[in-house]
């Protein structure tokens, strides 16, 4: 994932205190969502910025009493349930923008971000506030509303899906699109000078909220934090969904491979190094890896609600301790971590500030309001001027971890690189979960040719659910990965569509099937893309699919010197593409987690240069180009790798070289090749892929599956 910084001098700041009580649900006790950083940022890896902050950001802080001209035409109109859809639509805007006027909000536009005050891609239902507001369900989209106009950002991977979601009161901006402008250029156009525009800063990392605020500046606007109350949940109300109370498990240590004691040890080690007492840990994945624990309380990402701070001498999880079962209690309690409410948060960061702790703070994940709180507690206290001309990004402590007073100490996050960097357990869990995955695909694609052999007529949402059967036989099976992108014909060209049971097509065998789907499993997590035809595919089709096979294979075989950043490699899957050219809208590869989320940082393969991370040895990353013609088809084709060190000839410059292995075994369809266009190094590699995936995946298979198996990984010749 992809800063805020707010000087609490009389001088910059204003805290407008008021009487109004706007709160349906309990203050702040779940206060999540974060800005979609694809929209915001302009992916810089991890923006620093001085921790005395200048005077001209002139932060405009809301508390209650209580706790160039651009134009873009609007969406066409999509009514899912018929006419009430639209009229339900604008009741909330108009109840929305109520709002603003009201005793201690006054604001003149309100930004509602996807994610939530972790960073997280995928939310709990009760926190899907910009979804809820806008009809828009992709997980990454950013919607401004004004007093007369209402937009919503989102990137390539959700154009179509927005175009039939949102209604006409919403204007959709396609972020990254020639001439479309980011959301503040946008409100610096459609706004007078001097507006007020507000936020809940719980929502938005510090680092997306401070460019935010610098960039709405330069329309002489003022950036309002909205502490106390969330203006979407004000008209959400009664039907907002219920909190998550799922009970937190444990992660087995033969499957985590080390243990927490050491886990924090070394992060301790590392604190010490930069001159650290303590650190604010949001990332929740980050949290469930330290701690080796895993959660419920997000669909499809295995992660619980909460906070971690570690002290040099000791740690503290701020979380609903209804979930923590008795043998939770006992394992936290070994690692020597004490239990929180989760809605403490800021007064532990205040406490920590007048203890004098120097706090590590990564600015792009940490939400603005973590960020402020201990800012402002910093200048509270006897060592204010001390502390001022001390703000620096190291410090040295005494034998205590403290220093004479508090300090930030501005860094990424140093967990995030060690769960990246797949421990020898982890790798070996990911390879025995991916070859039971690839046997219930197996048999999955063995009833599904059945089926459309045999002319049953089957939907997008049946063969999802059908997978998911299949997937729920596998041992250690606990939940899918993300939300099955079954798509036939032109739905799959909507990159991360979602078929749903009142809307969805048929399996068509006539046209190309995309089938993207994973699984969480309790020893890893897979994530797999296959493109199929079921009939007779045009010479079109073959093309495109065999391209974008051509640009797989180029990443799978890739050899790269150490340190090498994933951009740099972004090129190889796109190359066969752009030379009659084509091109897709989303990154070639991401991180993926061990038993963790599908997606995960730092590290990506993209044409978004600005992510310098290196490539490691064990890191595991996906290898998905693809083509989409819109209301056409869509084609991708998604493998598993990790990093592995490759044994070259040469060594120039004294450095080692790295490469992939493969995780992912299941059949490439070979109907869908253009053989003529394939080197015979291509084929070669076709082949020698195909006679893995029958050495690995045959011996557990039997009858229709294991023969499916065996007509699928039949070597090809090129003449």
């Amino acid at each position: 994932m992809e800063s805020l910084a707010a000087s609490f001098s009389a001088s910059t700041t204003t805290i407008l205190n008021s009487s109004s009580k706007l709160h349906h649900h309990p203050p702040r006790r779940f206060r999540f969502l974060s800005l979609s950083l694809p929209i915001f940022h302009k992916f810089k890896t991890c923006p620093k910025f001085s921790s005395k902050f200048p005077n001209h950001l002139n932060l405009l802080i809301v508390r209650s009493s209580s706790s160039s001209s651009i134009t873009a035409k609007p969406s066409p109109e999509f009514q899912k349930k018929g006419g009430s859809d639209r009229k339900e639509e604008d009741n909330k805007l108009r109840a929305l923008r109520e709002l603003f006027t009201k005793p201690g909000v006054n604001v003149d536009a309100y930004i509602i971000p996807s994610q939530d005050a972790h960073q997280s891609e995928f939310i709990a239902e009760c926190y899907m506030r910009r979804a809820y507001i806008s009809g828009f369900t992709g997980s990454a989209g950013t919607a401004v509303v004004t007093k007369d106009k209402a937009a919503l950002w989102t990137d390539g991977r959700y154009f179509l899906q927005a175009e039939k979601q949102l209604n006409s009161s919403w204007v959709l901006m396609r972020a990254g699109n020639l001439g479309v402008p980011t959301p503040s250029e946008w409100l610096n156009t459609v706004l007078a000078p001097g507006c007020r525009i507000g936020i809940d800063p719980f929502l938005f990392s510090s680092d997306a909220a401070k460019e935010f605020k610098e960039d709405i500046s330069k329309g002489n606007h003022e950036l309002v934090l909205l502490y106390d109350f969330n203006l979407v949940d004000e008209i959400w109300k009664e039907s907002r969904p219920t909190p998550p109370k799922e009970p937190i498990r444990l992660h087995d240590l033969k499957y985590a491979g080390v243990d927490v004691s050491s886990k924090l040890s070394s992060l301790r080690s590392e604190l010490r190094h930069a001159g650290a007492s303590a650190i604010v840990i949001s990332m929740l994945d980050e949290i469930a890896w330290l701690l080796n624990l895993r959660g419920n309380d997000v669909s499809h990402s295995p992660v619980m609600y909460a906070y971690l701070v570690v002290e040099i001498d000791g740690a503290k999880l701020f979380v609903d301790d209804t979930k923590v079962t008795p043998e939770v209690m006992e394992h936290l309690r070994n690692a020597g971590i004490e239990l929180r409410a989760y809605e403490s948060i800021l007064s532990e960061i205040e406490s920590l500030a007048a203890k004098g702790a120097n706090l590590w703070l990564d600015t792009s994940s940490v939400n603005a309001a973590i960020l402020n709180a201990y800012e402002s507690a910093c200048y509270k206290y006897p060592w204010k001027s001390a502390t001022k001309s001390r703000r620096k990004k190291t410090v040295n402590l005494d034998s205590d971890g403290q220093s004479g007073g508090p300090c930030a100490v501005y860094r990424s996050s140093p967990v995030s690189l060690r769960k990246a960097v797949k421990n020898d357990a982890e790798l070996e869990g990911m390879r025995n979960c991916h070859l039971r995955d690839a046997a219930a695909l197996a048999q999955f694609w063995a009833w599904l040719e059945d089926e459309i052999q045999r002319d049953v007529i089957l939907t997008e949402v049946e063969v999802a659910d059908k997978l998911l059967e299949f997937r729920s036989h596998q041992d250690g099976f606990l939940d899918t990965s993300f939300d099955t992108i079954s798509g036939s014909g032109a739905n799959g060209a909507i990159i991360h569509y979602k078929p749903e049971p009142d809307s969805c097509s048929i399996v068509d065998e006539k046209e190309l099937f995309l089938l993207d789907s994973g699984g969480q499993y309790i020893d890893g997590t897979t994530d797999i893309t296959r493109t199929v035809h079921f009939g007779e595919p045009s010479a079109r089709e073959r093309e495109c699919f065999t391209r974008v096979l051509q640009g797989h294979i180029a990443l799978d075989q890739a050899v790269f010197p150490e340190n090498t950043p994933g951009f740099v490699l972004d090129a190889f899957a796109r190359s066969s593409l752009w030379k009659v050219g084509l091109d897709y809208r989303h990154g070639t590869g991401h991180g993926v987690g061990a038993a963790l989320n599908v997606h995960e940082g730092p590290h990506s393969i993209s044409f978004r240069f600005g992510n310098m991370t290196p490539l490691l040895r064990g890191m595991i990353v996906s290898n998905e180009p693809g083509y989409y013609e819109d209301h056409q088809f869509g084609i991708r084709i998604e493998n598993l790798l990790y990093v592995k060190e490759v044994d070259t000839p040469n060594r120039f410059g004294g450095i080692g070289y790295l490469g992939f292995e493969k995780l992912t075994f299941v059949p490439i369809q070979t109907k869908l090749v253009d053989i003529s266009l394939l080197s015979v190094a291509d084929v070669e590699w076709l082949n020698s892929y195909h006679l893995q995936v029958w050495e690995k995946v045959s011996p557990l298979l039997d009858g229709s599956a294991r023969q499916w198996l065996w007509n699928n990984t039949r070597p090809l010749t090129k003449l």
